[in-house]
């Protein structure tokens, strides 16, 4: 796994790039998806039952079991998600078409993704209760 998807591997763990690769079919395969596939890929049966009875489709297939998407908050989860799947189409695009073993690609992804994650868990992921405004009660 380490000798195909160099640049996958190094972004995004063995486990979860093993697994996109597996569902797609190839690397090749894999690479043509665009991002928004590869965000829901493992989950297609409840996206088409969602599509079917007009629900909200999932945010996640199988990139929920991905590190960075257990580290955030259940409100950011799907832009974490949106995110991940980008990094991941970048990175399977140049481990399928790249020459070399150039691992630059993936650290620099993942600590975009990292920085990102900070950045959302900072600014609307976490309620500041020193801001909330306080309990105005009725009177009878």
């Amino acid at each position: 796994m380490l000798y195909l998807t160099y640049v996958l591997t190094k972004m995004s763990r063995e486990l979860i790039g093993a697994r996109l690769m597996s569902h797609a079919g190839s690397l090749m395969s894999l690479a043509k998806c665009p991002a928004s596939t590869i965000q829901i890929l493992g989950a297609e049966k409840a996206l088409f039952r969602a599509l079917k009875t007009k629900s909200k489709t999932p945010k996640y297939g199988l990139l929920y079991n991905a590190s960075f998407i257990g580290q955030t908050t259940q409100k950011n989860k799907g832009k974490v998600s949106r995110i991940l799947a980008a990094k991941c189409s970048l990175a399977t695009r140049v481990d399928a078409l790249g020459d070399g073993l150039d691992t630059s690609t993936g650290e620099s992804a993942r600590l975009k993704i990292e920085a990102r994650i900070a950045t959302l868990d900072k600014s609307k992921g976490i309620l500041n209760i020193d801001k909330a405004p306080p309990n105005k009660r009725k009177r009878m």
